[in-house]
């Protein structure tokens, strides 16, 4: 990796892990600028905006996490539930990235930006229908080998499990506390095993 694009990642990184704590509006150029101890003018040689920055976390940094934390492990069992089951364990309370007092970094994002940012809204929307998608597709494959009961409605099936995950994040980052992750744990595990 050259000078240029190792600082660049750097930068991407720290404003990062900045905006993961703060959130990205009360996240100025100069708190960027003092953590990664780059000039203003070298912060923007590589981004000629904070908005630019900004989606390049999601694009390039986010995307990349959430597809391999998110999608591979749907992808990699033969039980579609119990992936599903086992994806939400492990994001809510094994997963490092992301951090229980500070939610999930796409929600936080798509609360923050999107109501007034179209090219957050796009790039953030790409991220969750990559997740939709994927959580469908394995539902439909459940059904097709009879693992789940072929009347399970796909679509209904993803919208809860997704909209249950961001809830519950909300109320982890609320209590700052992983055990409230666990009472819906169960619950969505009997929910699952009504598919059956």
């Amino acid at each position: 990796m050259k000078k240029s694009e190792a600082t660049r990642l750097m930068i991407l990184q720290k404003a990062f892990e900045l905006i993961y704590a703060k959130g990205y509006q009360t996240t100025s150029i100069d708190d960027i600028i003092a953590t990664t101890k780059v000039t203003k003018g070298a912060f923007y040689y590589h981004f000629k905006t904070k908005d630019e920055m900004g989606l390049a976390i999601i694009n390039e940094l986010l995307k990349p996490q959430l597809t391999a934390g998110f999608i591979a492990p749907l992808q990699n069992n033969e039980n579609p539930l119990d992936a599903i089951y086992q994806l939400m364990q492990h994001l809510l309370l094994e997963n490092d990235f992301l951090k229980v007092e500070y939610g999930c970094p796409a929600a936080n994002f798509t609360q923050e930006m999107t109501p007034w940012h179209s090219d957050f809204s796009l790039a953030l929307h790409e991220i969750t229908q990559l997740w939709h998608t994927h959580i469908i597709a394995a539902i439909e494959r459940g059904k097709q080998n009879g693992q789940i009961r072929p009347d399970v409605n796909a679509q209904s099936v993803t919208i809860f499990v997704m909209s249950s995950y961001w809830g519950i994040r909300n109320f982890g980052k609320l209590e700052n506390s992983k055990t409230v992750y666990l009472p819906y744990l169960k619950e969505l595990k009997s929910y699952l095993d009504s598919l059956r």
